[in-house]
């Protein structure tokens, strides 16, 4: 084994492995995150999936795109650990050009996302990149955005999930903050872990930018947005119509962004009811909209990952309409939480515009609970990465709260 921190000058060089799928929320994760690690290290982006565009690294990260694999959909109960679900000859070449670049690169760290909790499929390729990432005395770590709830919990129907952690990997990153959903939420066999284990806080991209003060003789605007648009419009169709019930009660401002992938005929719907409401406008993308968010009085949305990020770094009152329990059980954990907390106010989906309006006005003159959760994430995770890395060489004592690296 070569002992990379011989020299002193030595560069720290990381492999970063993502499979990105339809996520596109996990994917602006991934590289909010990338740009925190150039800071510190040499980064080698492995992109698993199609080959990405339009996403901005930072100078100097290499990319190395795999033959493209989609992540598929796995079925429940049911864990692979073979290749058949991958077409033979694409597996070999994966795990080939993964184990060249180990061998090229020698990282002193490998990030893996995700896995082992998702991506199982492709366990035959990373196995082997993390045998032979620890002959050259790389660390190893799991990256897991989301929290583990009980519900959902992978480690307690795969006991050999906690014990590939336990047997590869160094560190288990949860970018989240315990303050809100700590892993008392999952079940028993998560205790059984040995490796180290570390809440980064919520990883949240330009997280000192600052936002103009919102005009005080301004009418209160609320600001209504599903995202990409690619939800269902149930929303913005009843605000449509609630924009009716509203016009004469108080003096306000409604503004729709639909998002980029709503259909046509939905847009131009809604726009053509705005054009008889002066009190609603409907546009279809904004190029910044954490600003409009930040100046607005009351936002209405889908309760996204990202959106609900938004919320907490502007702090605007939010009314969020939870995504259904059958589409992804972890993401209603987050808005659960934030709502017993009196942070945020969840939305049913049973919509009906008169009795939706007298939530609206209610919304409007109460103030959400400020939170204190750690959204430094970035941050924090390339600090716990460099001391994981670096530990042995430090006399200094490691602090593994999460408030020791704010």
């Amino acid at each position: 084994m070569i002992d990379q921190w011989s020299n002193k000058n030595a560069s720290k060089t990381l492999l970063f492995y993502c499979q990105p799928g339809l996520d596109v929320d996990q994917l602006k994760c991934s590289m909010t995150i990338i740009h925190g690690l150039a800071q510190e290290f040499e980064v080698y982006f492995v992109n698993g999936g199609n080959v990405i565009q339009d996403f901005y690294l930072p100078q100097g990260v290499q990319v190395v795109n795999l033959p493209a694999a989609k992540s598929g959909q796995q079925t429940p109960g049911k864990l692979s650990w073979v290749e058949d679900s991958l077409d033979i000859c694409l597996a070999v070449r994966r795990r080939q050009q993964l184990l060249e670049l180990c061998d090229r690169i020698r990282p002193s760290a490998v990030l893996l996302e995700l896995f082992p909790f998702n991506h199982q499929r492709f366990t035959n390729e990373l196995i082997p990149l993390l045998e032979r990432a620890r002959q050259y005395g790389a660390k190893t770590i799991c990256s897991w955005r989301d929290v583990i709830g009980p519900a959902i919990n992978p480690l307690h129907h795969h006991p050999q999930l906690w014990q590939l952690l336990n047997q590869y990997f160094d560190q288990l990153l949860i970018h989240s903050d315990p303050n809100l959903i700590s892993l008392d939420y999952s079940l028993v066999p998560i205790r059984n872990l040995t490796c180290q284990i570390n809440y980064t806080g919520f990883v949240v991209p330009n997280i000192d930018r600052g936002f103009a003060p919102k005009v005080s003789t301004a009418p209160p605007t609320i600001l209504v947005s599903i995202g990409d648009g690619r939800s269902d419009h149930t929303l913005l169709n009843c605000i449509a119509e609630v924009s009716q019930y509203l016009e004469d009660k108080i003096p306000h401002h409604i503004h729709m962004v639909t998002g980029i992938f709503t259909p046509m005929d939905v847009y131009e719907h809604l726009q053509t009811l705005a054009a008889d409401q002066p009190n609603l406008t409907v546009q279809r993308y904004h190029c910044d909209l954490l600003s409009v968010m930040a100046q607005a009085d009351l936002f209405i949305g889908m309760a996204n990952d990202n959106t609900l990020l938004d919320v907490l770094q502007t702090r605007v009152p939010a009314m969020l309409l939870p995504l259904p329990a059958d589409k992804n059980q972890t993401q209603r954990l987050c808005p659960q939480r934030l709502a017993e907390l009196e942070i945020i106010k969840i939305v049913e989906h049973d919509l009906e515009p008169i009795l939706f309006s007298f939530e609206i006005l209610e919304a409007l003159s109460r103030y959400p609970h400020q939170h204190v959760f750690c959204l430094r994430g970035v941050q924090v995770t390339a600090t716990r990465i460099k001391q994981l890395v670096t530990r042995e060489r430090d006399t200094t004592p490691v602090d593994h709260s999460l408030n020791s690296s704010l």
